[in-house]
């Protein structure tokens, strides 16, 4: 079992920055892919953001790319979230979830399903 604790999150005004941050209990094949999902109220949960293990590669939703930031530190077994120039549509619960790569090519995918572990949740809110 791999145990997830999130940490960050708040209200901010529209533009404004949130910084997230993601603790796995322990490394394992599980935690080579990890990541940030959201889920606002009356919809589904999505991707946001994941990372492979090592850092190089990552994925990003269309709607964060270029505000959103995601890096690891796999010696901590952390995974962050920079969020920039937020917008009041980024207001959600926001998930740190982690599983294993994804064969053939050993990639990370933006998938509810990819995913074992997931966090308690933590709150974003942009005001406008």
């Amino acid at each position: 079992q791999v145990q997830l604790v999130e940490s960050g999150g708040g209200s901010v005004q529209a533009g404004g920055s949130l910084r997230l941050s993601c603790a796995a209990s322990r490394s394992t094949d599980s935690t080579d892919c990890m990541g940030w999902f959201r889920q606002a109220p009356g919809k589904e949960r999505e991707g946001v953001a994941i990372i492979r293990n090592g850092g190089s590669f990552t994925v990003y939703a269309d709607s964060v790319k270029g505000r959103f930031t995601i890096s690891r530190d796999n010696a901590k077994n952390t995974v962050v979230l920079q969020m920039n120039t937020l917008k009041p549509e980024d207001t959600a619960g926001y998930y740190c979830a982690a599983g294993p790569v994804r064969y053939p090519g050993g990639w990370c995918g933006l998938m509810t399903d990819y995913f074992n572990y997931w966090g308690q949740g933590t709150q974003v809110t942009v005001s406008s």
